[in-house]
């Protein structure tokens, strides 16, 4: 019996031993869940999380972000985020209002710590001097495309890391290390993109959505005519040809559309009037080329100075 006890109690004990080791090698913390609304927010959550985060993204570069349904598997996602990163300004107000009642989920609700919009945290352009839903898809808050702009990146990242870092304080110092290491990067290709971007200065430009004015205000370039009648309103071919008459005397160099809109308007207007079609990645994603936020960039200028004449 003494034996057979013996035997027992170092089975147990290397059970024990073979627990606690196994308690040791793993995470002292599961990694911060992180639901994104824009492929965008989500590279950027990634970039300054690393393995700190789980994220997942509510919509793909192909898909409308002002039009996506609440489907179960998304709210069963947002029901268990720890942390929601949205635009904000009204952009997924027809459908984040919904995900957001349906998951339950407390820690995300607007005005928590959870809920961040990355819109709070930037200058805003097309800001309406007054609302009128006859005008289209007008938001209040401005423009809400505020990703085409690196400057903005960059903002939205200081202020993320700060978000990051007050819902999971334990790693607060990572945060701001990878936050740091970001903005190092950053600023250093916004150097290179500033200097090749230089020939598109002044360029007179058309598109088919106003999803550009940050990318235009941060290259200097010029919005001579929109294809849609009204902002979220499909053009009419009454209104392509309008604009096709308008352009004989502002000529434009292009026309750029997103990765996720219907070509054919542009390339309507590239063939009548003779003008480079460009489809922009618009977010990660949108292109091969556009595998991060970095590429996002990249791309976005190659397409631009090829449609111009100038080199990538």
């Amino acid at each position: 019996m003494s034996l057979h006890r013996s035997s027992m109690n170092r089975k147990c004990l290397a059970a024990l031993g073979a627990a606690l080791l196994a308690a040791f090698c793993l995470p002292a913390q599961a990694a911060l869940r992180v639901l994104a609304c824009e492929p965008e927010w989500g590279a950027l959550a990634q970039e300054l999380g690393g393995p700190l985060v789980e994220v997942s993204v509510a919509t793909s570069a192909l898909q409308d972000p002002h039009q996506i349904q609440a489907k179960p598997s998304l709210i069963a996602r947002a029901r268990n985020a720890d942390l929601l990163v949205c635009t904000g300004a009204e952009l997924e107000i027809g459908w984040l209002p919904v995900l957001l009642a349906h998951s339950g989920n407390a820690r995300v609700q607007a005005g928590q710590s959870g809920n961040f919009a990355a819109a709070d945290y930037v200058r805003k352009l097309d800001v309406p001097t007054r609302l009128d839903r006859a005008q289209g898809d007008v938001h209040a808050a401005g423009n809400p495309h505020i990703q085409t702009d690196p400057r903005n990146i960059a903002l939205v990242a200081v202020a993320l890391a700060a978000r990051l870092a007050q819902i999971d304080p334990p790693h607060a110092a990572d945060y701001a290390q990878r936050q740091a290491d970001f903005s190092r990067r950053w600023q250093q290709a916004m150097t290179r993109w500033e200097a090749q971007a230089a020939p598109l200065k002044g360029l007179a430009v058309v598109s088919q959505h106003k999803a550009f004015v940050y990318l235009y205000d941060w290259l200097g370039m010029q919005e001579v005519a929109v294809l849609e009648p009204k902002p979220g309103v499909e053009p009419t071919a009454a209104h392509l040809q309008a604009v096709q008459t308008a352009l004989k005397s502002m000529p434009a160099r292009m026309v750029l559309y997103a990765a996720y809109q219907d070509a054919r308007p542009s390339e309507w207007l590239s063939r009548n009037v003779g003008l480079a079609a460009v489809k922009v990645p618009f977010t990660v994603g949108g292109t091969e080329a556009a595998k991060d936020l970095f590429g996002l960039f990249d791309d976005t200028l190659a397409r631009l100075l090829a449609a111009a004449g100038g080199q990538p």
